[in-house]
């Protein structure tokens, strides 16, 4: 699985919700979630940044340099 889809099945289980209860709360389909937390690539951004904040987060640019040498520190 991609980070995002292991951030966004971990925030949830850790808040105790299932996929449903997240895509209601999150005003997306069942399945945006089920799709984020599969790890597909064909995503609407704008869904993607709905469920991102519920978690207080969203996409953004990162600077590929800074995301490359922090995943080597991790």
């Amino acid at each position: 699985m991609n980070e995002l889809s292991n951030f966004v099945k971990n925030r949830r289980k850790q808040l105790g919700l299932t996929q449903e209860e997240l895509a209601e709360k999150a005003g997306v389909a069942l399945t945006v979630i089920r799709k984020i937390e599969q790890g597909k690539e064909n995503l609407s951004l704008s869904k993607v940044n709905q469920v991102l904040r519920m978690f207080g987060h969203v996409v953004g640019p990162i600077n590929t340099h800074y995301a490359t040498r922090n995943s080597e520190i991790q």
